[in-house]
């Protein structure tokens, strides 16, 4: 193959073999589609068949405790869905979930980017330090948030202790008030140095002469943050938008570690009905159908956001 790479880039020297493997040029489009064919076929295999599968089974009665009865019901479980009161109270506590998770990863972390792009003694060590929570796999930082607020053996009911906040320890997410702004805590506490990183890389490409300019014109703080910093933070935080945003609405591995969607219903996400529809009761049918509605309503969300930001300006279309 190197011997023929050779030959077809030589101008002039052996034309009829090059003109057999023009597709091997490296100035021809055939050549870069052929370079990504493996990686193409490869996301055909593992993302385009399940997604056309999942789509497959929402429009069929698919449950396997009837096996070998599929019949195909077109949009039967979508209306079954949209008009199931489970569907839309799991809806409002996914929207709560995100909202607040996305809000508290971009706030927090932003803050976190500014405070490390200072210069301060030990900066390098608590940059380092930063990843520690983010490089903990969702599952083990469930774990650890759970032994935290442990109503018998939890550090955090020792501390309030302690303190003489409480006069005995409490079982902090059996209570249907507390439970979904914990998991929600737990939750923002992995994701926010993903974004601390991400915001701080801009951060450190904003080139110093816009800084000079702003001291010259006699900007304060705030207004060189507004007209400097922030224009030029848009791109990333439009990244940690679309990725946090995926992330907090199907969201599942702290619900079922932490919670297990209870107390009752208080932490029923998308993703745990998806799961307990598909998965406990079998009905993988309506449990794709749960699936495919909220990749939908993901991928509206970060066209939305993409769309907007394009149209301030902010990032390219």
């Amino acid at each position: 193959m190197r011997e023929v790479l050779r030959l077809v880039t030589q101008n002039g020297v052996h034309k009829k073999t090059a003109k057999g493997f023009s597709f091997l040029r490296p100035d021809e489009p055939g050549f870069a589609f052929l370079l990504n064919a493996p990686a193409v076929l490869l996301i055909l295999l593992l993302v385009a068949y399940p997604m056309v599968h999942s789509v497959w089974l929402s429009l069929h009665n698919y449950h396997l405790k009837r096996p070998g009865r599929f019949p195909f019901v077109g949009l039967a479980n979508y209306l079954k869905v949209l008009s199931s009161p489970e569907f839309w109270n799991a809806a409002k506590i996914t929207a709560v979930f995100a909202s607040s998770s996305i809000l508290g990863v971009v706030l927090l972390g932003a803050l976190l980017a500014l405070i490390l792009n200072e210069s301060f003694p030990g900066r390098g060590i608590l940059r380092a330090l930063v990843l520690l929570p983010w490089a903990m796999p969702p599952i083990v930082n469930a774990l650890m948030w759970v032994w935290i607020f442990d109503g018998r053996l939890g550090a955090f009911n020792g501390l309030l202790y302690s303190l003489g906040i409480i006069d005995s320890y409490r079982v902090w997410l059996s209570n249907p008030v507390i439970s979904l702004p914990i998991v929600i805590f737990a939750h923002v506490w992995n994701h926010v140095p993903f974004a601390a990183i991400v915001i701080l890389a801009a951060l450190q490409a904003i080139p110093v002469e816009l800084y000079d300019a702003a001291k010259v014109d006699r900007a304060g703080v705030l207004q060189t943050f507004r007209h400097v910093t922030l224009p030029w933070l848009w791109q990333a935080i439009t990244i940690v938008l679309i990725l946090e945003t995926m992330t907090a609405m199907r969201v599942f591995d702290e619900v079922y570690m932490m919670t297990a969607g209870g107390p009752g219903s208080a932490t029923t996400v998308l993703a745990w009905l998806t799961y307990q529809t598909a998965f406990l009761t079998l009905d993988f049918g309506l449990g794709n159908t749960y699936s495919v509605i909220l990749s939908i309503v993901t991928t509206v969300l970060t066209v939305l956001y993409i769309a907007v930001l394009s149209r301030r300006g902010d990032i390219q279309a």
